[in-house]
């Protein structure tokens, strides 16, 4: 049996690509859906004190700049976020390999829009590096339901663990009844009630 509170311990965040631009593009999942999911997911790591490495493509361009909400959230990590130059592959960029080597961990939780382009390259790419990823699939999307699939089946015959968020939320808290297990739960309760 594995202890939930020893994985945690382990385990880093990447959240790829949540622009508002680019996460309009999505339709295997409603928008307010994925936008909940990511930003639970951001505030699960924020009370699990997780590192979280934030990277975004041309913020300038069609892609939109990242949620506002993650500014508020995680706003050291807003500040320092990654911006690549219209990299697709995020792990290819140098600045944010370097990020995700500096966090220390070798379990990664990936969450990224779009599913079939932004999330797939960098967890192949890190699966082949050995780490151990975990991808959130609802806490991103693609433009349709079947880039969607072969997104997430591609990933997970590489070797990747999907989940969606709830699951890897009760997965993190393991238990609870803890401090942190409390607060978490008050993040899924305020944002399934919202």
């Amino acid at each position: 049996m594995t202890d939930n509170r020893a994985f945690w311990r382990d385990a880093a965040v990447l959240l790829i690509d949540h622009q508002v631009g680019t996460m309009s593009w999505v339709k295997s999942i409603p928008f307010e859906e994925m936008k909940r999911n990511a930003l639970m997911l951001a505030k699960t790591a924020r009370i699990l004190r997780l590192p979280v490495v934030l990277t975004s493509s041309m913020e300038d361009h069609a892609q939109g700049p990242l949620l506002s909400e993650l500014a508020e959230i995680l706003p050291q990590q807003f500040q320092s976020r990654i911006q690549r130059a219209g990299i697709v592959n995020a792990m290819f960029d140098d600045q944010f390999a370097a990020a995700v080597k500096a966090t220390g961990r070798r379990t990664l939780i990936v969450a990224g829009v779009t599913n079939d382009v932004c999330t797939v390259y960098p967890v192949l790419t890190l699966l082949e590096a050995g780490y151990e990823v975990l991808v959130v699939a609802d806490a991103g999307g693609s433009p349709g339901k079947t880039a969607d699939d072969l997104s997430l089946d591609r990933m997970q015959r590489a070797g990747a663990t999907l989940l969606g968020t709830n699951q890897l939320l009760a997965g993190l808290a393991g238990d609870w009844s803890t401090p942190e297990g409390v607060q978490i739960v008050e993040v899924i309760g305020q944002a399934l009630q919202a």
